[in-house]
């Protein structure tokens, strides 16, 4: 929290000052929310080239100790011990009912360094959380590194051309995501990651001492400024992340505007995020999320109404008419409500050229409006919807994917009206 009425700064907030980066206050921290260029050009910079992000605002906690695996098999929804050296996972810290608490990422360096990243806003409810259920294990040390270690996203196309070029020595994480190495960089010991919150497929989160942080994103950005990438500001950063329909504590999970709890099945990510392998035991809402996950289960096989342990799910929704959806816009079929927007925005993005495997961003771009809905779980991809903006009804449909990012070295858009 802030300390004496100052919002806290992160290693990089005089380069955000320097840079005609525009400061908000997000959660207590004073944070660069665009630069100069402005949301749009950093969301299609990031899309076409690259972008730099200072996401040292949010947690970083490392576990130690013989019980670590054992604690956090307990405290998380995913299956720890199934992670090896060097990869990591998505994973939820959840509650006895099935809600989560926060969603996390959680790092296995090596054999024993095991790092975890939690939301900003959620940093000292989630140490808390820790330090009680830490109580039942005896050689368990919970250390939080946020003040020690800073965290840069650098996602985009040309991402890991950078890196590969600057790292020296050491080795690159292998192409796929959620895989992990150790370089270095400018003389410092860099924990490297392919990770990250935009859907681009070379993603990479960097963790470097906080001494010597903007010393490297500065020279990240000198590298490659020349070639298009720019630092991105929290506005793009969230225009990304719901275009890539990744869920955001606070909108997708936590609690709904009804102040019910969301249930972790809701959202997308559920399936991989979860698990019930035998190696976790008797795990902190573990009967709860069964009854999710068995819901589901009856939602895939055609269920017409929706299951009282499910009975909404997160949706990407495409509208079809002018207008903006925004969190708490109403969502109606035949005049019957069936949920809410929890995220939505207008959205730029660049018109696809090519065909097959050769499909890449053309000269063109555009701009469209999209969101994410908490919606009855029956419903399905393809329904036809109408979000309340203004009090106007206007046009939209529920999608699968508002963009993919199977298809390296671009994130491919998929306008509602596209193929």
């Amino acid at each position: 929290m802030e300390k004496n009425g100052e919002l806290k700064k992160t290693p990089f907030w005089r380069w955000h000052v320097e840079h005609d980066g525009k400061m908000v206050d997000f959660g207590g921290w004073e944070m660069p929310v665009q630069y100069q260029a402005g949301i749009v050009q950093e969301h299609l910079a990031t899309r076409r080239y690259g972008g730099l992000f200072d996401v040292s605002h949010m947690g970083r906690f490392r576990f130690k100790g013989k019980d670590l695996i054992p604690f956090l098999q307990k405290v998380m929804t995913n299956n720890c011990q199934g992670l090896e050296p060097w990869k990591s996972q998505y994973t939820i810290i959840q509650n006895g009912n099935g809600g989560a608490l926060d969603d996390a990422f959680l790092y296995r360096f090596g054999e024993d360094d095991y790092l975890m990243v939690v939301n900003a806003s959620n940093l000292e409810k989630d140490w808390a959380h820790f330090q009680e259920q830490a109580a039942g294990f005896k050689d368990l040390a919970l250390e939080d590194h946020s003040q020690t270690v800073a965290m840069i996203a650098f996602q985009g196309p040309l991402a890991r051309e950078a890196l590969e070029k600057m790292c020296r020595g050491g080795f690159m994480p292998q192409p796929r995501q959620n895989n992990l190495s150790q370089t270095s960089l400018l003389g410092a010991e860099i924990l490297l990651s392919r990770t990250g919150y935009t859907g681009e497929p070379n993603s990479f989160e960097l963790f470097v001492p906080t001494e010597k942080a903007e010393e490297i994103w500065d020279a990240l950005y000198q590298e490659s400024k020349g070639k298009g990438v720019v630092p991105v500001g929290l506005g793009a950063r969230d225009t990304l992340r719901l275009e890539a329909s990744m869920p955001l504590y606070g909108h997708e999970l936590g609690l709904d505007l009804e102040d019910k709890e969301i249930p972790i099945f809701a959202i997308p990510l559920a399936p991989v995020a979860v698990s019930f392998s035998d190696l976790k035991d008797d795990f902190i809402g573990r009967e709860a999320l069964a009854r999710q996950f068995e819901a589901l289960k009856e939602i895939r096989a055609g269920a017409e109404k929706p299951p009282a342990a499910l009975p909404k799910r997160i949706m990407s929704v495409a509208l079809l008419d002018r207008g903006i959806a925004r969190q708490g816009h109403q969502v109606y079929i035949d005049g019957e409500k069936i949920g809410t927007v929890s995220s939505g925005t207008s959205c730029p993005y660049w018109k696809l050229v090519g065909e097959g495997a050769m499909v890449e961003p053309g000269e063109e771009s555009a701009l469209r409006s999209l969101a994410l809905a908490y919606l009855d779980s029956t419903v399905v991809p393809g329904t036809e919807v109408e979000i309340e903006v203004r009090k106007k009804r206007i046009r939209a449909r529920v999608v699968k994917f508002h963009g993919r990012s199977d298809a390296p070295p671009y994130f491919h858009a998929l306008p509602a009206d596209g193929e």
